[in-house]
């Protein structure tokens, strides 16, 4: 068993599965074996014994390995979150109850061939961003036992990290799926609201909650996504991921930061340093930082506990409350019974203050020309001692600049940039509007391997990046030669349908090149040669589908899409010229492109 609990990274389980090097029954049970020395850790609320995980494996036995997406593939579930005939506590024995069936996001990842070992501990209710707020115990960092592990997905962020799974579930309403990736440096994704279901999950703020995905790298968080995310008909808060249809980006994203007086650190003076770090490794490779104002955002982030949606907390547990608020952690009780002072007329002015952040922020976005923000995830990291002395101050400052982001509505992935002078881990969260989950983590799998070299705190390789993985199903890669290039004429027909440039590159060493005949407007023809040929630049650009229609039909004869071969030996939608289109026009392979041919033409 070679790779059992040294390398749980969903590729590499794969492969010793298929090389016969281990086998799903061996792995979970050394996992099983290996938690319980964590247990003072206090990670698990319901730890599984063989017995209970013997009905998943069984259910692999009839199929092939490797035949599901996630065959053989361990996992965590924060204990808000249900499984089908474990109780589901929410941080809170009295308000157990054991389900009948799983939430919906679970038996999508079961029925791919996942196999959860446990249920883990959290903040009570979902609500806290320390992971100390659990009469199951506090959960303890992966890395310093004096520490906070973040909340409120504790238990799952730190089982991870400790490499007792391939990946887990959490919740995110607040923060609690990044906050905790952050402190046991993992990959968090809150994905855009919708997209996994909250079927089945106990409700924080019903309106703004979200299941998240802690994962060892980006390529990992990907393939969970890809089964997570399936439109749920019996959640009304569901969205399909086609509906939502973020603008494209370049090849490197334009990336925003808060400007100097947004950017807050409580006077952690390591933390600041690694954000600045960050930024400076960022430029360096090559990607353009932009300062944006963001008091919009900092001021919005206020509203999700100052404001009304404290009332959907209450609403989601208001008969447990009335009669057992004595029994419930005083901080989260406290929190959550202040609604009781809230009225219709505080849930209204709430609404519009959101509208009006909505629309400030959508302003200094546009504004700013970004393709995504970047912030530190928290401001800081707090010890368990600290936290104890103000549960709640404290609290408020780790969702600094998480907050903010279910209310306006983004997709956000947390990231490891490295770890401090005090060797803790820290990093940064990417964020953009709602549908962007796959372009969040294609960037997060570029950087990631730039800046640390393993994942949780056992020496877990991060792998280097693979852009070939993270397709988005909204967006096509469209070659234009001629009249459609940057500064062109018809540049504008790709402009006003919301199309970005990716890149600049050449076809392959297969093609020659025409000014056509036909006017008013000069264009240029592509014809691929059975041999010989040459290089012709092009432009790549980012094409929302639901656009290419409207686009096609004023592409005049003889032209057309096809597939273009590029220089690299992949293949794109491009423009193509019918060969009867070549009779009469002139020959401009020897220039290399259309570019050089308008300039020469003008010279002449």
């Amino acid at each position: 068993m070679s790779n059992n609990l040294t390398d749980l990274r969903i590729a590499l389980l794969k492969q010793s599965y298929a090389a016969g090097e281990t086998t799903p029954q061996q792995v979970v049970t050394e996992i099983l074996s290996k938690a319980a020395e964590y247990a003072d850790y206090n990670l698990f609320i319901t730890l599984f014994d063989n017995s209970q995980v013997a009905p998943y494996l069984q259910g692999l036995q009839s199929t092939e390995i490797n035949s599901l997406p996630l065959w053989g593939i361990p996992f965590v579930i924060k204990d808000n979150i249900d499984l089908a005939g474990i109780p589901t506590t929410a941080g809170c024995a009295e308000y157990a109850y054991t389900p009948e069936e799983s939430a919906s996001v679970v038996q999508e990842l079961i029925d791919a061939g996942a196999i959860p070992i446990g249920k883990s501990n959290l903040d009570q209710f979902a609500t806290g961003l320390v992971g100390t707020r659990s009469p199951y115990g506090v959960c303890h960092n992966a890395f310093d036992f004096e520490k906070i592990s973040g909340g409120s997905s504790s238990g799952s962020a730190v089982a991870l990290a400790l490499n007792l799974c391939s990946f887990s579930l959490g919740t995110d309403t607040a923060g609690s799926g990044r906050v905790p990736a952050a402190f046991n440096n993992l990959i968090g994704l809150k994905p855009s609201k919708g997209l996994l279901s909250t079927k089945g999950v106990v409700p924080a703020v019903r309106s703004q909650d979200v299941v998240s995905i802690f994962a060892l790298n980006s390529q990992d968080a990907y393939s969970v996504f890809e089964v997570a995310a399936s439109f749920d008909t019996k959640d009304e808060f569901s969205r399909k991921e086609v509906d939502l249809t973020p603008p494209p980006w370049p090849t490197k994203p334009v990336i925003g930061i808060p400007d100097k007086a947004s950017l807050i650190f409580s006077d952690d003076a390591m933390a600041e340093t690694n954000f600045h770090d960050t930024c400076s490794q960022l430029q360096s490779l090559g990607f353009e930082l932009k300062e944006v104002p963001f008091s919009a955002w900092l001021e919005t982030a206020k509203l999700l506990y100052g404001g009304a949606w404290v009332a959907e907390r209450y609403a989601a547990i208001e008969d447990f409350i009335e009669q057992h608020e004595a029994i419930m952690d005083p901080t989260v009780a406290g929190i959550i019974a202040s609604a009781r002072n809230l009225s219709a007329a505080d849930a209204y002015k709430g609404s519009y203050a959101l509208q009006k952040a909505i629309r400030e922020t959508e302003m200094l976005w546009q504004a700013a020309g970004v393709d995504c923000m970047m912030t530190p995830t928290t401001p800081t990291i707090y010890s368990l001692t600290e936290v104890a002395e103000n549960p709640v101050g404290l609290n408020s400052i780790l969702g600094t600049y998480t907050n903010f982001m279910n209310l306006l509505d983004y997709a956000a992935v947390a990231m490891p940039t490295g770890f401090r002078a005090d060797e803790l881990p820290t990093g940064v969260t990417f964020f953009s509007p709602a549908g962007s989950d796959r372009q969040l983590l294609k960037l997060c799998d570029e950087l990631h391997p730039q800046f640390v070299e393993f994942s949780g705190s056992k020496q877990t390789p991060v792998p280097q990046s693979n852009p070939e993985m993270f397709a988005n199903p909204a967006v096509i890669p469209l070659a234009v030669v001629g009249a459609h290039l940057s500064g062109f004429p018809l540049n504008s027909q790709l402009l006003e349908r919301g199309a970005k440039l990716l890149e600049t590159t050449k076809t392959a060493e297969k093609y020659q090149f025409y000014e056509l005949a036909s006017r008013p407007i000069l264009k240029p023809g592509l014809v691929k040669q059975q041999q010989g040929g040459s290089s012709i630049e092009l432009e790549i650009w980012a094409m929302p589908k639901e656009h290419l229609g409207s686009f096609q039909a004023l592409i005049p004869s003889p032209l057309g899409l096809g597939k273009v071969e590029l220089i690299d030996g992949r293949e794109v939608v491009g423009f193509i010229c019918e060969p009867y289109g070549i009779d009469g026009a002139k020959n401009i392979t020897a220039t290399g492109g259309w570019r050089n041919w308008m300039n020469q033409r003008e010279a002449d």
